[in-house]
This record gives structure tokens, C-alpha cells and sequence, in this order.
């Protein structure tokens, strides 16, 4: 069988828009370490936040100096059905090309938004992280009660809860006084990430990218137990120089993590065979013509074999090393070219989550991985992607040959933070390094399975 590959806010305003282009990361600072801006924005009450849309968006953009050295810059901004007061911390660290930038997203950072045809209050929204795709935010719901959502990267990972304090106290309330009221509720581990947790992965990717010059792509192609390089449907050596296709490059990646500590690679012959509860009789009859869950079985083989060396065959089960669980059932649905965060009114839509032999939808994708380099860091994760597949009705085949889902292609994917805290997802398949936004882009509509893989030692393949 061959697998290869298949083909901040919402402001959407100009300035906002041109420094949400910039692949800006600071060194941030642990949540509670966040500079409280509370005086500042009792002074801001009555002029910026509660005057008249009018006399709001006529005033000046103002630069203030908190009492331990912050800066923020106060400023407005506007669309088409809302206005805005923002502000927006200075963003410092090693890539923050310079002083003077304030993004509105970086760590500390508010935005006010009001509506433009009542002046009435939507929303408080505020980035805890210099990352403008993580932010919570707080909206009305009676004159005692808000209600908060947390989103990570489109996903809801809460939304709506009700929280004791009326929208305009918020807008004068220290900040850990506020998450002090909302109690375990908030989620501060999604907000606080350690980049020392994440050492051992990049050293990992350090070397994976230093070896990756010794291996190209080929068709259907592997290297055996032996060190040969075979087509793995056949087994049969390779004429002239070898080379990986995309589960024949994951094989390789596993085999550089376990033949350090066993000494031997693994073999193609075992990897191919059938595991776990898949299938059904109506696919039975497909299986040897076109093998449709190859990828699946091949992912979950390594994975068994990986977890049986590096910690005990108990592990070596889906229930185990499969990620079947997610913390998000709500996902912001964008359309068209907007990729930067900015849409007024996104497509809030149900996620179905982890589906049985298939996995998860790829356009959560990027939020489950958030999750996982959170809550699991250390791992990296093989993944399958599948789809209906089959070929359209035509004169010369009038009623077609029946759809159905299939594992076409295996990729390694590594979410991690790097030195400054800046969240990343390396992507490595068929024998080179790609982009995870390329990677999503590819496969739109797809499901992706997922199995993980701990690192141990030394990479060696």
C-alpha cells in the first residue's frame, strides 16, 4: 500500500490589522505577574468607556506609564456595526523588534467594545498571553451578572458561564480580584505555559532537522529491519537511490527514537498488519484493494511498538496512547480570507470531537494541540488523515465504486512553546519539514487520528 500526500481581536481595522501581520512573540510573564492596570482604567471610566460614541472616537491616542514602568497606549477603533476603546500594553521581549509596539494583543492588553447603534456594552476582551489568538472575554447578561468564554485558537474551551459581578465593574476591577471571584472555573494553565517544559522536544526537532538532509521522498518506500531501503507493498529493494514515502518517513522517525535503546529497527511486515476494532463487513471486501485503513493501522503498530519499549506493553493498547478526549465543544467557523482573527460576526459552531476510527476534525485541530502541549507536554503525535473517498459515477462507470473512508497519508506532528513561549505545531512528513497552516489548508473537511509517542534518549535512525 502507498501513502503520499493528497493535496485579535475582531477590530478589522487598518493598524490593527497591519500589526496583527507581524509574527511578533515576547517573553511573556506568568498570568499573575500581569501589571494591574486598575487605576489607570478608573481614571479612563467616565470619558473613554461611558461617554458617547462621538466624543469617544474624536479623542486622541494617549501613551500612559504604569507604576511599575508598563506602558499602554490608549486608542480607538471602529467597524462597521462597533467601536472600540483599546488598551493595549507595550510588547517587550526578544522579538519585539523594537520599542513603541502595541499591537492589542499583547500580554495585559483590554479591549472595550460597544456597540455602534445603541452605545450599548458587547464585550470586554482581554489577552493574557502575547498571543492574539488566546484571550478571554467577558459579555453582559443582567445588571448583576456577565458571562465569560475563554477561546484558544477559534475553540471554546468555556463559553457563557455566569460570574457574580455586573459589566461595569469590570471595567475598574483589578484583574486577579476578578479571577479570584470566578474561582477553579477559570483555567489558568492554558494561559501560564513553562517553556522550560518543552526543552526536550526542541533539542528533539534540532536533530530531526539536522538529519533530514540525508533522506528524500520515494514512492512507496521504507527501510526494512535490516537497514534496506524496500517498497513496503512488496517488500521488494529499491533500484537505484531509496528513499521515504509518508509512513515510510514516520517509520523512520520511530525507529531513530527506539533503536538507540533496543538496537534494531522495526519491522514493515508487523507495522502493516491489522489493529484494533476497525472495519466492517462492508469493508472487508475492500481491504486488499484498497487498504482503507493502512494509515490508521500503521500509526497505531508504531505507537504500540514505541510505548512497549519506552514504558510497558500495558500502554500498548488505542485506549492508551490514541488522544481520544477533548476540552472543547464549540469552535468559531471562518470564511473565506480572513485569517487574521478579524471577522465581527464569526460562524459559532458545534465540534463533534473525537470520532471512533477517524479522529478528530482538522479545522479544531490547532486548538486540540494547544490543549495537548498544555496538558501533555512531552509528546509528539503521528497523525492519519482520512476522508471519504471513491470515485465519481461516470458512463464508463455508471454507478461508481462506493465511498468510503480512508487513511491516505501519516504525518508527525510536534506542538510545543519555544524559548519565549510562543506556541508552535512542527510539522514533518514524506521526508521533509512543512507548515502546520499548510498542512490545514490541504486537507479541508478531513479527520486526523491521533497517537502519541514519548520521547526517551537520544534520535538515531
Amino acid at each position: 500500500m502507498r501513502l503520499t500526500i493528497g493535496l485579535v481581536w475582531k477590530a478589522a481595522l487598518v493598524v490593527t490589522l497591519a500589526c496583527l501581520a507581524l509574527p511578533l512573540e515576547a517573553l511573556d510573564l506568568p498570568s499573575t505577574g500581569i501589571e494591574d492596570d486598575s487605576a489607570l482604567r478608573i481614571s479612563l471610566r467616565d470619558e473613554w468607556f461611558l461617554d458617547t460614541q462621538d466624543r469617544i472616537m474624536a479623542k486622541k491616542t494617549q501613551l500612559h506609564t504604569l507604576p511599575g514602568g508598563g506602558r499602554i497606549q490608549i486608542r480607538t477603533e471602529r467597524s462597521a456595526s462597533e467601536f472600540a476603546v483599546i488598551l493595549a500594553r507595550e510588547l517587550t521581549g526578544p522579538n519585539a523588534q523594537g520599542m513603541g509596539t502595541f499591537p492589542g494583543w499583547a500580554q495585559g492588553s483590554w479591549a472595550y467594545v460597544r456597540s455602534r447603534t445603541d452605545g450599548s456594552p458587547l464585550r470586554i476582551r482581554i489577552f493574557l498571553r502575547s498571543d492574539r489568538s488566546t484571550y478571554i472575554q467577558f459579555r453582559p447578561l443582567s445588571a448583576d451578572r456577565c458571562q465569560m468564554d475563554m477561546v484558544l485558537y477559534d475553540a471554546y474551551i468555556s463559553q457563557s458561564q455566569p460570574v457574580a459581578l455586573s459589566f461595569e465593574r469590570l471595567l475598574s476591577m483589578p484583574l486577579e480580584s476578578i479571577f479570584t471571584i470566578i474561582g477553579e472555573r477559570f483555567k489558568r494553565r492554558y494561559f501560564d505555559p513553562d517553556p522550560e517544559n518543552y526543552r526536550d522536544l526542541r533539542l528533539f526537532m534540532n536533530t530531526l532537522r539536522q538529519k533530514l538532509p540525508e533522506i528524500s521522498f520515494r514512492e512507496d518506500g521504507a527501510i526494512d529491519a535490516q537497514g534496506n531501503y524496500v517498497f513496503i507493498e512488496t517488500l521488494e529493494a529499491q533500484d537505484g537511490k531509496g528513499g521515504l514515502n509518508c509512513s515510510g518517513f514516520v517509520k523512520w522517525v520511530i525507529d531513530g527514537i527506539l533503536r538507540p535503546l533496543t538496537g534494531r529497527r522495526l519491522d514493515i511486515a508487523t507495522l502493516k498488519l491489522p489493529f484494533g476494532e476497525r472495519g466492517s463487513s462492508y469493508t472487508d471486501v475492500w481491504e486488499d484493494i484498497r487498504d482503507p485503513f493502512f494509515g490508521l493501522d500503521w500509526s497505531r503498530n508504531l505507537a504500540a511498538q514505541a510505548w512497549t519499549s519506552l514504558r510497558s506493553p500495558a500502554y500498548a493498547v488505542p485506549e492508551e496512547f490514541e488522544v481520544r478526549d477533548w476540552p472543547f465543544s464549540q469552535l468559531i467557523y471562518r470564511t473565506g480570507p480572513d485569517e487574521q482573527n478579524t471577522s465581527p460576526l464569526p460562524a459559532i459552531r458545534a465540534y463533534p470531537g473525537y470520532l471512533e476510527n477517524s479522529g478528530f476534525g482538522v479545522e479544531g485541530l490547532q486548538a486540540l494541540l494547544y490543549t495537548l502541549a498544555i496538558d501533555e507536554p512531552g509528546y509528539i503525535y503521528l497523525a492519519s488523515v482520512n476522508t471519504e473517498l471513491g470515485p465519481p459515477t461516470t458512463a464508463d462507470n455508471p454507478r461508481g465504486l462506493p465511498r468510503m473512508r480512508q487513511h491516505f497519508h501519516i504525518a508527525v506532528l510536534i506542538p510545543y512553546f519555544d524559548e519565549y513561549g510562543g506556541f508552535q505545531i512542527a510539522v514533518f512528513e514524506s521526508a521533509e519539514e512543512t507548515r502546520f497552516s499548510r498542512f490545514k489548508t490541504r486537507y479541508p473537511g478531513h479527520n486526523v487520528n491521533l497517537v502519541r509517542i514519548p520521547l526517551e534518549g537520544s534520535f538515531n535512525p
